[in-house]
C-alpha cells in the first residue's frame, strides 16, 4: 500500500491525507528540499530523473522530497538524502519555508547541509535522480539566466 501524502490549509496544518494520484489542483501539500554546499560556497545540484512525472530532467535542489503520512518535514529530508544521494546520518539545518502556488501547490520547507566531497562519490538513486553537479554560486546565477528551462522555477527562490 503506497503511503499517503498530508494535505495541509493555508497555515500548513494537516487537514486529510490522499493518494498521491488523488491529488487535486487545489491541494496543498509538503516538500522537503535540501540545499548542500560546499566549504567554498558550491552548490550541488541534482537533475531529476528523465523518467519523472513532475520536471524530469531539470536540475533543483541536491534532494527533495514529497513528506509523506507519519513524516515530519525533517525526517522525510533525512531519508529523502540517504536514499538518494547515499548521505547517512546527516543533521540538516532548518531555513525558510516557502509557500509555493502553480502547477504544483505546496510549502517547500527548505534545509542546508555543507559536505565536502566530489560530485562522483554520492552514490545517486538513478529513479531519482539522473546526475548531480557542483555549481559556483555565479555559474548558478549564469545559467538560470541564460537557460532557464533547465532548472526548476523555485530554483531561484534558494538562491537569494
Amino acid at each position: 500500500m503506497k503511503p499517503q501524502i498530508p494535505i495541509v490549509d493555508e497555515q500548513d496544518n494537516i487537514i486529510s491525507y490522499k493518494n498521491r494520484e488523488q491529488l487535486a489542483p487545489g491541494d496543498i501539500y509538503r516538500v522537503a528540499a535540501l540545499w548542500i554546499m560546499n566549504s567554498v560556497g558550491d552548490v550541488l545540484l541534482a537533475q531529476r530523473a528523465f523518467t519523472k512525472s513532475h520536471d524530469p530532467g531539470r536540475w533543483g535542489p541536491a534532494v527533495a522530497g514529497t513528506v509523506e503520512e507519519g513524516e515530519s518535514y525533517e525526517s522525510n529530508i533525512v531519508k529523502e538524502a540517504e536514499e538518494e544521494l547515499g548521505l547517512n546520518d546527516i543533521e540538516p539545518v532548518p531555513g525558510p519555508k516557502l509557500r509555493v502556488r502553480g502547477q504544483h501547490n505546496h510549502f517547500t520547507q527548505r534545509f542546508t547541509l555543507v559536505v565536502d566531497k566530489p560530485a562522483s562519490e554520492f552514490e545517486i538513486q538513478k529513479a531519482e535522480v539522473d546526475q548531480v553537479k557542483w555549481f559556483s554560486k555565479q555559474e548558478l546565477e549564469r545559467e538560470l539566466n541564460e537557460h532557464p528551462e533547465q532548472y526548476l522555477k523555485s530554483l531561484r527562490d534558494m538562491i537569494t
